[in-house]
């Protein structure tokens, strides 16, 4: 088997998508700030965002999955502050990802893989900017790649309704949307590293189109939260700004909000 890089592979989706590629028997190594416990990939230390280790971890791979991004927004789990809509750092989604396609080049990556967002061209937040620049570097590659979009993760999802939690009345947009589980995109990402097809690939979301105002309503329902929605209505243009899109025509992931939220409540109950 040959050897896969995956950058961003301790984040929610990176450690569901090196689980995948270990189960298929893929080597696998992950390029982090830090090694974790797992024992069954090789660990590369360094800093996508200054450059350190990235050459000594390429060497000897074939493939790399860039699934490493930087959003102050998930880093909070879904939290948005008033700052987001100003500005989103760059270090990690450009400069970083222009720094690991030149040195992919150097050592003859075979293919690179590079993981964006679903509806990037009419967002307005910066960090759609900073994805949407980051994924441009990538489309412009003399590298033979390839571009996964996907919408965005339920774990964003919780963390933005939890956000809510201690309001008496929940204002929520009606967009339509698609979010997806991040395991149902580790599958798709696999697949895509390694059917021989190139270029943008097929956008993936989740099963089900639902306005966020149900996806709250199963929410409270799912943890035992009784609040009033208060439907926000949003144009079309408005919720696309916003990132609330739905992805026709692509891939569509298998597991849907209500089976992950009973997962994710069932988990925090034995926790306790």
């Amino acid at each position: 088997m040959a050897l896969v890089l995956v950058t961003g592979g301790t984040g929610h989706l990176g450690r569901d998508l090196v689980d995948r590629l270990v189960q298929k028997g893929h080597r696998v190594r992950v390029f982090a700030r830090s090694p974790r416990s797992d024992t069954n990939v090789e660990w590369a230390i360094g800093d996508l965002a200054t450059g350190e280790g990235l050459q000594a971890a390429l060497q000897g791979v074939d493939t790399v999955i860039n699934a490493a991004t930087y959003s102050p927004i998930a880093r909070r789990g879904g939290a948005i502050r008033p700052m987001d809509f100003f500005k989103s750092p760059s270090a990690v989604d450009v400069e970083g990802t222009e720094r690991l396609l030149a040195l992919c080049r150097e050592a003859n990556i075979q293919h690179f893989l590079h993981v964006s967002i679903v509806g990037l061209d009419d967002a307005s937040l910066p960090y759609a900017h900073v994805k949407l620049a980051g994924e441009k570097l990538v489309r412009e590659s003399s590298l033979p790649w390839s571009v996964v979009r996907a919408t965005p993760f339920y774990y964003l999802l919780e963390g933005m309704l939890a956000g809510l939690a201690w309001l008496p009345v929940w204002p929520v947009p009606t967009a339509v949307f698609n979010p997806v589980d991040t395991s149902d995109v580790a599958d798709y990402l696999v697949k895509c590293a390694f059917d021989g097809q190139r270029g943008m690939r097929a956008e993936i979301g989740g099963p089900e189109d639902l306005s966020l105002v149900e996806f709250a309503r199963q929410y409270q329902r799912a943890c035992g939260t009784h609040r009033r929605i208060l439907p926000v209505p949003l144009s079309d243009a408005r919720a696309r700004g916003m990132g609330f899109v739905v992805s026709n025509g692509g891939v569509r992931g298998s597991r849907t909000w209500s089976a992950w939220l009973a997962q994710r409540f069932s988990e925090i109950r034995e926790a306790a």
